[in-house]
């Protein structure tokens, strides 16, 4: 197994937390796993992406020129990263904020208004980037739920951790939407 990940967005929207997310759940599972932020010049607000593989073998390389698999959660880094990814990859979109359609036609995508879920469902749009990551994991398999869950604990501070169970929850419909 090879999952080579891009996510992308904008600062604050918990883009390195998901890509240290899915590298600790493969870490959890004996998993090769390589993971490289990239900061725009600013911080909250502005771009930000990474770059996650997860193997079943060691990682040849940590940069990732065709990922697998591509995490939008803004429309500036649709039009970045779409045309990066392979042909048959697959797009999770936010479509609570890109609003236009993805130009590929030879993806398979799944649009998830998440900012809104989140805010709907649990009053807290901060758990947007976890909605998308439970559905990553319900597609791929590349890890399991209990790893991400587990990996929470690394991820975030101590003082935090009283949010595992609403992330989980989070995790928990992003599975059931992409099951749907």
């Amino acid at each position: 197994m090879l999952q080579e990940i891009i996510l992308a967005g904008f600062g604050g929207q918990g883009v390195m937390s998901m890509g240290q997310l899915l590298a600790y759940a493969g870490m959890e599972e004996n998993k090769q796993v390589s993971w490289i932020p990239s900061y725009g010049p600013e911080m909250r607000g502005g771009t930000a992406n990474c770059s996650v593989t997860l193997s079943d073998t060691p990682v040849s390389s940590p940069l990732i020129d065709e990922p697998d698999t591509l995490f939008v959660l803004n429309r500036p880094s649709l039009e970045k990263f779409e045309g990066n990814v392979k042909p048959g990859g697959l797009l999770l979109l936010n479509s609570s904020l890109v609003k236009v359609e993805p130009q590929r036609t030879d993806l398979r995508v799944l649009k998830l208004p998440v900012d809104n879920l989140a805010q709907e469902k649990f009053g807290n749009s901060r758990v947007a980037n976890m909605i998308l990551v439970g559905a990553f994991v319900a597609i791929t398999g590349a890890v399991s739920l209990d790893s991400v869950v587990g990996a929470l604990k690394k991820v975030l501070p101590e003082h935090r951790h009283k949010l595992i169970p609403l992330n989980r929850q989070a995790l928990e419909l992003g599975v059931e939407l992409a099951q749907s």
